[in-house]
């Protein structure tokens, strides 16, 4: 990649490691803009998938809601979510999940559980990402 680029990529960067991986179940909160008001919704499922690195990475999750499956597709470095966590970490030999999709029951859909920590991506604090560009100038 061109070196300007990739320059301008890392700039955009808002968190640094990704907290989750295929087959994990996560909450995703998202900042949810009416009018004037601003509130968290909690979108919890599975991630089916990840695509991409860095700032250009996405996943997606999906969960069953009143019998219907659901995807969402989010960009990991989107100030729209306020964070990430994954409440259970899954086994899986795939990369993409995509034959969730399909009509399995309920015993073929099922992810075993690993016994991997539990970890939160959350955006940093403003006054915490000002703070850490001029100590490491220091």
């Amino acid at each position: 990649m061109n070196a300007i680029i990739k320059k301008i990529d890392d700039s955009q960067i808002i968190r640094k490691d990704v907290p989750f991986r295929v087959g994990d179940t996560v909450k995703v909160s998202l900042r949810i803009k009416e009018g004037e008001k601003e509130r968290i919704q909690l979108f919890e499922g599975l991630v089916i998938g990840i695509q991409g690195s860095g700032a250009r990475l996405k996943f997606t999750v999906r969960k069953i809601s009143y019998g219907v499956g659901v995807e969402k597709t989010f960009l990991y470095q989107s100030p729209m979510i306020k964070e990430v966590k994954s409440t259970r970490s899954g086994k899986v030999r795939r990369a993409k999940l995509f034959y969730l999709r399909g009509k399995l029951s309920k015993k073929d859909a099922r992810i075993q559980e690993s016994k991997k920590a539990v970890k939160t991506a959350a955006v940093p604090a403003p006054e915490a990402a000002a703070e850490a560009p001029s100590a490491e100038k220091a």
